[in-house]
């Protein structure tokens, strides 16, 4: 059954969910990646009918809203924790506020707690994740930034009772890039961006690392979300820089299917503009969390349907199982150049089935 499956399903996933990237005309060579006519137009309908969650603190360009973590807890109540990102700042560093925000429904969230950067102390924010200890049943939280006069890394808080009750500085680093076995080492030398599971007993985390400024995805596990070992060398990608994501590659999120996992991963092309910031949503399969299967080797899945002129965002998508939906939290490119956060519903019976 479950060879069978393994030849069936990325075939399926990739025929079902799969789209087509412009890859722009002579005469614009560097365009942002838009959707085409194809299979995308399975999940067209939906993503066009998605909820506003949450706009920057300010309507200008390259102030964002972004980077969405997202958990229910036992009675039903959603939590969520995202980066809120400046332009009045360098670049890198310009996340100034881990927000927690509380919803009955998922849908109208209200701020519950402001962790700013100033309160750790932490030079920036980028991705926060937020999740429940299934052994404790308290809330985990973890970020990343520069820490200290270190390279960027995975930091962690104490754990709490409530998101609401995170105490800003108590936050330690958990994650750190290795140090050079020699000295043209090309181990990675930042980490940021935290996914994170439990599942099977034990903790996965995925995160961005920087291979000579190039972002690919590592994959870390733990005992107890404390102690973090990498899987496998500690200087080995998980996914290729290749096709459409040729420039990065980056983790987003990871979905249990049953049979398997849904591996949700980001990257960016040579060919777009900013393909530092142009990044988009594409689709891998994998039974043991490690070893991926990339569904959408040709095109990206998922794209902004708010784009602007120059970027059409679609990043650090946070995947819920609803029962008959899945719910997809994303940061998306808004049409004024900032960027929201939006609530994308998809059926269940618009995804495929081993």
């Amino acid at each position: 059954m479950i060879r069978r499956a393994l030849y069936i399903l990325p075939g399926i996933l990739v025929y079902v969910l799969s789209s087509v990237v412009s890859e722009g005309s002579a005469e614009d060579s560097h365009a942002a990646p838009k959707p085409t006519p194809g299979a995308y137009g399975v999940l067209e309908p939906f993503l066009r009918n998605s909820t506003l969650i949450l706009k920057p603190d300010k309507e200008e360009p390259e102030w964002w809203a972004g980077a969405p973590s997202v958990v229910r807890d036992p009675t039903g109540v959603f939590w969520m924790a995202c980066r809120m990102r400046t332009a009045d700042a360098p670049r890198g560093l310009r996340g100034y506020e881990i927000r927690i925000l509380r919803s009955e429904d998922g849908k109208s969230f209200e701020k519950v707690k402001s962790i700013r950067r100033e309160e750790v102390p932490i030079p920036g924010f980028e991705r926060p994740a937020l999740l429940i200890d299934p052994r404790t049943g308290k809330f985990k939280l973890y970020g990343c930034g520069p820490w200290a006069e270190d390279p960027w890394c995975i930091v962690k808080w104490e754990d709490a009772d409530s998101p609401a009750d995170f105490v800003a500085n108590t936050a330690k680093p958990v994650i750190r890039p290795p140090e050079r076995a020699y000295e043209r080492d090309i181990a990675p030398t930042e980490f940021k961006d935290p996914f994170i599971l439990c599942t099977g007993g034990e903790f996965h985390c995925y995160v961005i690392g920087y291979i000579r400024r190039n972002e690919r995805v590592f994959h870390f596990t733990s005992e107890d979300g404390e102690r973090w070992e990498p899987v496998g060398s500690p200087s080995l990608p998980i996914l290729d820089l290749s096709g459409w994501h040729n420039f990065h590659v980056r983790p987003s999120c990871v979905l249990p299917l049953g049979v398997g996992y849904l591996f949700v991963y980001e990257g960016s092309s040579t060919q777009w503009y900013d393909p530092v910031y142009n990044i988009v949503t594409g689709l891998a399969f994998t039974f043991d969390l490690h070893h991926l299967i990339d569904l959408t080797p040709d095109a990206p899945l998922l794209v902004s349907e708010t784009p602007n002129r120059f970027f059409s965002t679609f990043r650090y998508s946070h995947w819920l199982d609803m029962g008959n939906e899945v719910w997809i939290y994303a940061e998306v490119a808004a049409p004024d150049q900032t960027h929201q956060i939006r609530l994308y519903r998809v059926p269940k019976d618009r995804l495929p089935r081993p």
